[in-house]
């Protein structure tokens, strides 16, 4: 089991996580926002780039930022959860055995749910 100084440094990890991860959505939102006035000030009456390769190259783009604000996102859903286990007395422990989840695990991991041959078994 983890000790109560275990758990409030893991928890100041997780509040850190949660901090910086906030950021980096908000950071993206607002370059979204930038983006959208920029192409609406532009003065072109199309939105459509002149060469198709343009046109590819800001798809591509486009989708690589949104992946990575989608996999934030799920980080932060994923830190939120961790940091109500702890507060519920929970965290630190298997959500499919209820056997404690090493310590190593947790420190490469902070939100792991499982142990790591639960989730290798989940794979198979």
């Amino acid at each position: 089991m983890l000790s109560e100084k275990q758990i409030k440094e893991f928890k100041q990890q997780l509040e850190e996580m949660k901090r910086d991860t906030e950021e980096e959505l908000k950071d993206y939102r607002k370059e979204q926002k930038e983006s959208d006035y920029q192409k609406d000030n532009t003065g072109e009456i199309s939105s459509v780039a002149d060469h198709p390769g343009n046109l590819g190259t800001d798809q591509f783009e486009q989708e690589k930022e949104l992946t990575f604000y989608e996999q934030a996102r799920e980080r932060l859903m994923e830190v939120n959860d961790a940091l109500k286990r702890i507060e519920e007395g929970r965290f630190g422990v298997s959500e499919k055995s209820g056997e404690p989840i090493p310590v190593e695990r947790l420190e490469a991991i902070p939100t792991a749910r499982f142990k790591v041959d639960e989730v290798e078994e989940g794979q198979s």
